[in-house]
Order: structure tokens, then C-alpha cells, then sequence
């Protein structure tokens, strides 16, 4: 069982956040850089996983391999509906973060895991399913493309509620996963989420027709997480 450091940085700006993640994820790979030149003899020093919960003011991010086209404002009505936009360096395309909508950021070391990407993201979707399942809904996988999704099967019905978008460096990660619980979803319709035409947005909120306790949510998140991952969380604060 491995341990991760849990922090809940409540509200945060996303650049804040973004170079809080690049630092955890450096100083693991600095320390399997060192590993790596150690003596036949030395023992190598451990890495630390962490996982970051967070709400971020409204933030439009774009991945590094995105299309810009696929956010429909001008910046000019950015600046004017105070959203925030960045280019960042995690895969995906277009995604929208904004006040309860639960953010994690899980840094793990994945040679402690599994060197599987493939399975990291199956394991983060099955975190968000099993959450979903708590509440009494069907999360899916939508053949082809990362997240969860609700009503695969149903054409024109189907629709996302929960984006995944990594990097990985030396089998670090960092960036991870934005599940909507009581998110304002006309934040989505100045952009193509995803990048993916036609397929709709929702929220645990939209689907069961009532606002749900955010610390509720983080609470089952956190236990499925241990569970999926075969890890402890440990209590940390925000380092200064």
C-alpha cells in the first residue's frame, strides 16, 4: 500500500495551482534522476505521491495539443466575463474549471503503481464510476474518448461529467481529473468541451435535481481513491 500526501487547497488560482503541481512533480523526478547515478551499494531515496483537491475561479484551459478554435469567445470577452484562459502542457483538448466542480490532482510516482498510463486513466474514471454509483448513477466510458460519461448508447442523449487530462514525466504525474458536482454549466457553451462536437455537459447536481454537499463528495472520492489506487491518504497542509 502506498502512501499519498492528500492536501485541500479549497479555492485557488489555477496558475497558483499549476506551479504548486510542476514543484511536487520536479522534485520526484530530480530524486529519480539521482537515483538512477547511485552506487551499486546506496540505498535510493524514496518519492512522494501527493493528490490536490481544489476549486479554481472560472479557467478556460487548453491542452497542449488543442485546437484554439474550439473556444467560441474573443479574449476580449474573457477579460469581460472574468475568465481566466491558459495554454497548459497536459494532453486533451479544451476544458472549463470553475466553483464546485471538483478538481484532483493526483502526482504519483507510477514505477510504485503500475507504467501503464492506460491503466492510470482507467483507474481514475473507475474512482469517478464508483463515485457516481454512491449517488445512484451509471457512469461510462465513451469508447475512444477519457472521462465519464452518462447514456453512452443513447445517440444525442450522451453527455460528460467528468474530464480527465494528464501529463506524465518520467512516470510522474501531474494535472488529473475535473468532476462537475454543482458547477455552472453555461461556462460550456462558450467552448467545444473536449474538443468533442455534439455531445452535451452535466453535473451530479443537473442529474439528481438538487445541490450535493461538495465535502460529501471529496469524502467519497477520497475513499474510492485509497480503495482503486491500494494507497493511504495522509492529511497534509498547504506548504508555504
Amino acid at each position: 500500500m502506498q502512501q499519498v500526501f492528500f492536501q485541500d487547497l479549497g479555492i485557488q488560482p489555477y496558475k497558483q495551482v499549476w506551479d504548486y503541481q510542476e514543484q511536487l512533480l520536479k522534485a520526484n523526478v530530480d530524486i529519480k534522476m539521482k537515483n538512477r547515478a547511485l552506487k551499486e551499494n546506496e540505498t535510493p531515496l524514496p518519492t512522494q505521491h501527493h493528490l490536490l483537491f481544489v476549486e479554481h475561479p472560472p479557467v478556460y484551459t487548453l491542452g497542449k495539443n488543442g485546437k484554439e478554435q474550439n473556444i467560441l469567445i474573443s479574449n476580449l470577452e474573457l477579460q469581460q466575463k472574468n475568465i481566466e484562459y491558459y495554454h497548459i502542457n497536459r494532453g486533451g483538448d479544451i476544458t472549463f474549471h470553475g466553483p464546485e466542480q471538483l478538481v484532483g490532482y493526483p502526482i504519483l510516482d507510477l514505477d510504485q503503481f503500475k507504467t501503464d498510463l492506460g491503466w492510470y486513466l482507467r483507474s481514475i474514471e473507475d474512482v469517478i464510476i464508483l463515485t457516481m454509483a454512491d449517488y445512484g448513477i451509471v457512469g461510462e466510458r465513451s469508447k475512444g474518448e477519457t472521462g465519464v460519461w452518462i447514456d453512452t448508447d443513447l445517440k444525442g442523449k450522451e453527455r460528460k461529467i467528468c474530464a480527465i487530462g494528464i501529463k506524465c514525466s518520467r512516470w510522474v504525474t501531474m494535472h488529473g481529473f475535473a468532476f462537475n458536482v454543482n458547477t455552472d454549466l453555461s461556462y460550456f457553451n462558450h467552448i467545444v468541451p473536449c474538443g468533442i462536437v455534439n455531445k452535451k455537459v452535466t453535473s451530479l447536481e443537473k442529474e439528481l435535481g438538487r445541490k450535493i454537499d461538495m465535502n460529501e463528495v471529496k469524502e467519497k472520492v477520497k475513499h474510492h481513491f485509497q480503495n482503486i489506487f491500494n494507497a493511504h491518504l495522509k492529511e497534509t497542509v498547504l506548504s508555504s
